[in-house]
């Protein structure tokens, strides 16, 4: 199942594509500023706006260490470390996507205080207690045993520590239409109802404290984003292109009705793990 997952996110070659469109956008691709590439390495629901929102709530000190748990192309990653000087480890079973991660850090002089791991995040590289905070975006999607995943977060986090997980729950009604920005078929796709995701960190020793539904800010970029493109503008969240290539606005499109149906809820929970 893991290759399955990793195959689906991994074709193609990811930085010849994003070097030609920094270069379309003015960038050079050798030395690009962060700024430049959150439209294309911000690779889950609002792109940036998400991460931007999600970084003024956490409790960050310079000193702490974080987990980026599915880090993806690592955009998440060094919009922490740039804005509060802190480590973080990002761990990814997509290989293009851990390669990708790594160069941009390079590129962007942070890979002193990112570094990414191809690893599977149910069995990390990581010590007990490591880790003074950890987050998710658009991951546990493709993680079928859940109670592996929350056990795995526990035991990495030091006590008292925070947990962000920012998912595409299971809504009502039947399954979304497929593909999606996570998966070609319902066969690596597992998703979670809000109630089943806070009783499945109870169990593994965590304190919900928040469960947020984002289903109005999706419908609200969604909207944004479509006027910015009437206007003659390119759309702000452009990873799902660089990802998918031509299936891109079908798996777009897909999740968009998945929201507005009702099918899937996005969901933001901050939990703790209990001291």
């Amino acid at each position: 199942m893991p290759a399955a997952v990793a195959a689906y996110y991994g074709r193609g070659d990811l930085l010849a594509r994003l070097e030609a469109a920094l270069r379309e956008d003015g960038v050079d691709p050798a030395a690009p500023p962060l700024e430049a590439l959150v439209a294309y390495d911000q690779f889950h629901g609002r792109g940036i706006e998400a991460t931007e929102e999600l970084a003024a709530r956490l409790p960050v000190a310079p000193r702490d260490h974080l987990l980026d748990i599915g880090c993806g192309l690592g955009g998440p990653a060094r919009v922490f470390a740039r804005r509060f000087g802190c480590r973080v480890s990002g761990i990814d079973l997509t290989a293009a996507f851990c390669a990708l991660a790594r160069e941009l850090n390079r590129r962007t002089g942070l890979d002193a205080r990112v570094e990414i791991h191809e690893d599977d995040a149910l069995a990390t590289p990581f010590a007990d207690a490591s880790f003074d905070g950890a987050y998710s975006m658009n991951v546990s999607m493709n993680i079928a045993d859940k109670a592996a995943l929350y056990r795995e977060l526990h035991r990495v986090l030091r006590p008292g520590a925070w947990l962000v997980l920012s998912e595409l729950a299971r809504g009502t009604g039947a399954e979304p239409e497929y593909p999606l920005p996570w998966a070609a078929t319902p066969a690596t796709s597992f998703l979670s109802t809000p109630e089943d995701t806070r009783r499945g960190l109870e169990a593994a020793g965590f304190e919900v404290e928040e469960c947020l539904d984002h289903t109005a800010k999706n419908e609200a970029y969604a909207a944004k984003a479509r006027a910015t493109l009437k206007a003659g503008g390119q759309h702000p969240h452009r990873a799902i292109p660089l990802v998918h290539g031509d299936n891109a606005r079908t798996v777009m499109t897909n999740s968009a009705r998945g929201v507005s149906e009702g099918r899937l809820i996005p969901i933001e929970i901050f939990a703790r793990k209990r001291s």
